[in-house]
């Protein structure tokens, strides 16, 4: 029984850690990603995206994140916003 049979992808790509997201000098976002096969750390890459792409891919992760429960350390925009009046709104 190969890995990804056993649930673990031989292939991952994922966040490096310890790699903030940043702005190149066009004002494009890059975010680093490390490329991993069967648990060893291969290179790392940089996702560039431009404005439009990081807002798209934004409304993208908020739609798919709706109605999952918000952890402790949740950046502040998935916390609800609670309005007079007793309405929440994200």
């Amino acid at each position: 029984m190969s890995r990804s049979e056993r649930g673990v992808p031989d292939w991952q790509i994922e966040l490096a850690p310890s790699r903030a997201l940043s702005r190149d000098q066009n004002g494009h976002l890059a975010l680093t990603l490390q490329i991993v096969r069967l648990g060893e750390q291969l290179a790392t890459a940089q996702l560039v995206l431009t404005m439009a792409d990081a807002e798209r891919l934004h409304a993208a992760l908020c739609y798919a994140l709706n109605g999952e429960p918000v952890p402790d350390d949740a950046p502040e925009c998935r916390k609800p916003i609670q309005y007079s009046g007793g309405r929440q709104r994200f």
